[in-house]
C-alpha cells in the first residue's frame, strides 16, 4: 500500500478534548478556539456531543458553539458532534448540524460503561438515530470505541469489529472511524484490526482516532499510513480521554501529528505557526499545562527528507 501523499486532520479539541475536564469552559472561549483552529487551516472540527448535560456537562452548550462557528462553513469547514441515541440525533438536527458521528462500543464491557446497554441494544438505538439523520438530510459516519483494547474485556477481535460496525455500513454510514480508545494499541494490532474493516468495507473511508496513554500514539499513526489511512482525529495539545474508560490518557495531539506528517513529507494543509498560537488560550481555558510533546519545545526541528 502506498503512503498517501496528504492526510485530513478532524480536530476533536472542544469535544473529546473538553469533555473530561473538570473546569467547565465558557461558550465564548470555545468558539473563539474553535476559530483560532479554523485560522491554522484545519477543515474539519469536532465541536462537541449531544448527550445528557447531567452526565457530560461540559458538553452543554454544544448546539450554540455549533450554531456560532457556522458562519465558517462557506470557507470549507466541515463540523461534527457526537451522537449516542435518536434524542441526541433530534436536538443535532435542530441546531443545524450537517454532520454527526454514531459512536458504538466494540466491547461489552465498554457498551455497559458507556452507554448502559448491550452492544445489540446499543445498536439498535443507533440505527434510530442514523435513520433520522438519514431522513433529514444530515450525513452520518459511525465511530467504534475500544476497537482495539478494552480496559473491561481486553484485546478485541478483528472478526468481531468488523460485525459490529457492518449494520452502519449497511444502513448508509459515510465514513468509518475506528478508535484506540484508552491508548493502549501497539502498531502491530492497529494494521491487524485496521487492515480488516478496510478489506470488509473497501468503499468507506476510514479514519483512526488514537490516544496515547504508553506513547505508542505516533508509531500508530505511522503504521496507519502504510496502510493507507489518510484521516485523523487529534485534538490540541494531547487534551482528552474518555470519562467511562479507566486509564485512558488524551488524544495524539493536532501539534504533534502535524509535525510527524509535515517531517514525512505529507501535507496536512494546517499552518504550523498559526496553530502553535492555540496553545496558550486552550492552557489558560483548562487551566493546566498541555502535554503535547510540541507544547514543551519552542524551537522544531527543521524538516528532513531522505
Amino acid at each position: 500500500m502506498v503512503r498517501p501523499t496528504s492526510v485530513t486532520i478532524l480536530d476533536t479539541t472542544l469535544r473529546d478534548g473538553l469533555q473530561i475536564e473538570d473546569a467547565i469552559v465558557p461558550t465564548d472561549v470555545k468558539v473563539a478556539l474553535g476559530q483560532h483552529l479554523i485560522t491554522a487551516g484545519l477543515k474539519e472540527i469536532e465541536v462537541g456531543s449531544f448527550v445528557n448535560p447531567k452526565k457530560v456537562p461540559q458538553m452543554a452548550d454544544t448546539g450554540e458553539v455549533l450554531q456560532r462557528l457556522q458562519s465558517h462553513e462557506a470557507a470549507g469547514v466541515d463540523f461534527f458532534t457526537l451522537v449516542f441515541n435518536l434524542k441526541g440525533a433530534k436536538r443535532a438536527v435542530d441546531a443545524g448540524a450537517k454532520n454527526i458521528k454514531l459512536v458504538l462500543s466494540a466491547s461489552e464491557g465498554h457498551s455497559q460503561a458507556n452507554s448502559d446497554a448491550p452492544i445489540v441494544q446499543a445498536t439498535d438505538r443507533l440505527l434510530e438515530a442514523a435513520a433520522f439523520a438519514r431522513d433529514h438530510g444530515v450525513r452520518f459516519d459511525i465511530t467504534t470505541a475500544v476497537s482495539f483494547i478494552c480496559p473491561f474485556d481486553g484485546i478485541t477481535d478483528a472478526g468481531h469489529l468488523v460485525e459490529v460496525l457492518r449494520p452502519f455500513v449497511d444502513a448508509g454510514a459515510h465514513g468509518i472511524g475506528i478508535a484506540d480508545t484508552i491508548g493502549n494499541a501497539n502498531p502491530s494490532l492497529v494494521s491487524r484490526n485496521t487492515s480488516a474493516v478496510l478489506e470488509a468495507f473497501p468503499k468507506r473511508p476510514v479514519n483512526l482516532h488514537l490516544h496515547d496513554t504508553y506513547n505508542f500514539g505516533m508509531a500508530n499513526v505511522i503504521a496507519a499510513l502504510d496502510l493507507g489511512i489518510s484521516h485523523f482525529d487529534a485534538a490540541m495539545g494531547g487534551l482528552g480521554g474518555c470519562p467511562f474508560a479507566p486509564g485512558a490518557a488524551g488524544n495524539i495531539g493536532t501539534d504533534d501529528v502535524v509535525h510527524l506528517l509535515h517531517r514525512e513529507g505529507v501535507a496536512t494543509g494546517v499552518d504550523v505557526e498559526a496553530l502553535s498560537a492555540v496553545r496558550e488560550p486552550l492552557s489558560a481555558a483548562v487551566g493546566h499545562e498541555l502535554t503535547s510533546s510540541l507544547s514543551a519545545i519552542t524551537a522544531v526541528p527543521a524538516v528532513f527528507h531522505a
